[in-house]
């Protein structure tokens, strides 16, 4: 953890204790203690542990970052308890408005010091102590959601065959340091529209810049959750969102046209946070030269590495015209998703079939009786061939498809790039978006960052190149570019439950590769 998000994170543990002093003094003065004590943070804390006879080594867990600033509401609220205040409305304004709620308590004439003898004599109606354990379990589960692990389930058939659909995993946040949440103002347990709704599930009154303690960098091919790049704006109704996404619209009808037709209203504006989680695997890390060759990925000139369960589309026929069906394939030991757009298996025109297959499942295919393995191609489009919509969304310069991209390089913390009209598509978002400066590209091809003119842009973050397994069913970095460090979201770890047409038992506690 840097040294300024460490002193950031005890200043804020040290207001938390000290704002409240100008209410506390009074009411230390009732209690028999030195008034001057309360003004001095985590003394006066340690000062209401003995007023209230409560633990003191709860001063200590104030220490722990973050973790801290959940222990001081409740030493105010066991405070709060000495001078009879023991209704949910007293604890809830000491826990969470301290600075205005002692104050307020001193002038109170009903604010008898009853010593910590009398809060024992104190008995709680039933339904507080469920309230008070509702609380207590939602803040704990809270914080390891932040800072531990989080559930995620897998929505759709990009990572096929390595992540099936219904996949429920535990994502590991400590794999690249705990991110803090730019949006701390939220609904618990819920990510950016409130169930059943497309209302939000937070404010943005409260912000907070990119923070990652213990940061560590992504690793090549970790599977990895990320918040959608491109999901800052999006079409806020059924079958947009990062479906359809804003960007892909714009590109292909303009924004004007856009904005001005009610069939994409209304927009929905998010924060880092709260953009749509992506899995993906991490192809290439910060620094590294990536391209795509017939369907085949290469790092720095080296072919990458190819999961055992990564799936791409292949053309074969039979022979003699002998039909097969997906049952007859799934028998065979070929597991097909025949649901949704795109099935992994169909016939076509002519005789011929198209399948989706990983490896080992090609060497199936090849073996079967009925099919002729010469016959077997993979299905990739031809160099030449420009798709549209591959980013950089730039055709004039670059010629790209899904099987045949590249050469990329990908930006690194610290790297200076040269900026040109040739390569600036490579690189706007990342500049203007990513790093929020102002980018103004004069006719001339020259450039003004920030108002300096300049050609050179150095890099404030890392990047990442994200790919789905399911090669030809993935919307990924193909198809909207680089994914910066502040929306790595953690590792996938573990798959705690699967199911489809009933528990998948072979895949409980399977550690994701």
């Amino acid at each position: 953890m840097p040294l300024y998000h460490l002193f950031v994170v005890y200043l804020i543990s040290t207001l938390l204790v000290f704002l409240p002093s100008f209410g506390l003094a009074p009411l230390f003065k009732k209690a028999g203690q030195a008034s001057w004590k309360a003004y001095i943070p985590f003394y006066n804390t340690w000062v209401m542990q003995e007023i209230t006879g409560r633990p003191k080594h709860w001063v200590f867990w104030q220490f722990i970052p973050v973790v801290g600033w959940f222990i001081t509401p409740g030493i105010f609220i066991e405070f709060a308890k000495v001078f009879c205040r023991f209704s949910f409305a007293d604890h809830f304004f000491a826990a969470l408005f301290a600075p205005f709620y002692f104050p307020w308590l001193a002038r109170n004439k009903d604010a008898r010091f009853i010593k910590a003898e009398g809060v024992k004599h104190h008995q709680k109606p039933g339904w507080r102590e469920w309230v008070d354990a509702a609380i207590f379990a939602v803040v704990a589960a809270t914080l390891i959601r932040i800072f531990i692990f989080e559930a995620y389930v897998i929505p759709s058939s990009s990572m096929e065959k390595t992540l099936l659909i219904n996949d429920y995993l535990f994502v590991s946040k400590f794999s690249y340091g705990p991110r803090i949440p730019n949006t701390p103002l939220s609904v618990p347990f819920v990510h950016n529209y409130l169930p059943g709704s497309s209302a939000k599930s937070y404010t943005t009154l409260v912000q907070l810049p990119y923070i990652r303690w213990f940061a560590s960098p992504v690793k090549r091919n970790d599977c990895v959750v990320f918040n959608f790049p491109e999901g800052d704006t999006v079409i806020n109704k059924e079958g947009y969102q990062s479906f359809q996404p804003y960007y892909s619209l714009v590109r292909a009808y303009g924004r004007e046209q856009v904005l001005n037709n009610p069939e994409f209203q209304p927009l929905a504006v998010h924060p880092v946070d709260k953009t749509d989680n992506y899995i993906k695997r991490c192809i290439g890390v910060a620094g590294d030269s990536l391209k795509i060759v017939d369907g085949i990925v290469y790092i720095n000139n080296e072919p990458g590495y190819v999961p055992p369960t990564s799936a791409t589309f292949y053309f074969f026929r039979t022979k003699n015209n002998t039909p097969v069906d997906a049952d007859f394939l799934r028998e065979s030991g070929i597991r097909l998703n025949m649901e949704g757009t795109g099935p992994d298996f169909g016939m076509m025109s002519g005789g011929n079939y198209t399948i989706n297959l990983t490896l080992p499942e090609l060497d199936i295919l090849k073996k079967l009786s009925v099919v002729d393995p010469n016959s077997i191609v993979k299905d990739t489009y031809p160099a030449h061939y420009t798709e549209q919509g591959t980013f950089p969304f730039d055709t004039v310069h670059f010629k790209w498809n899904r099987d045949n991209f590249g050469t990329i390089w990908i930006p690194k913390k610290g790297a200076t790039v040269t900026l040109t009209p040739e390569n600036i598509a490579l690189y706007r978002r990342a500049i203007q978006v990513y790093e929020k400066n102002s980018l103004v590209e004069n006719p001339n091809g020259s450039f003004v960052i920030n108002g300096v003119a300049t050609n050179k842009y150095t890099f404030k973050m890392d990047y990442y190149w994200m790919m789905g397994d399911n090669r030809h069913k993935s919307q990924d970095s193909r198809y909207w570019g680089f994914v910066p460090e502040d929306h790595v979201v953690g590792k996938a770890a573990m798959i705690w439950f699967s199911y489809e047409n009933g528990p998948r038992w072979k895949r409980f506690f399977k550690i994701i590769k």
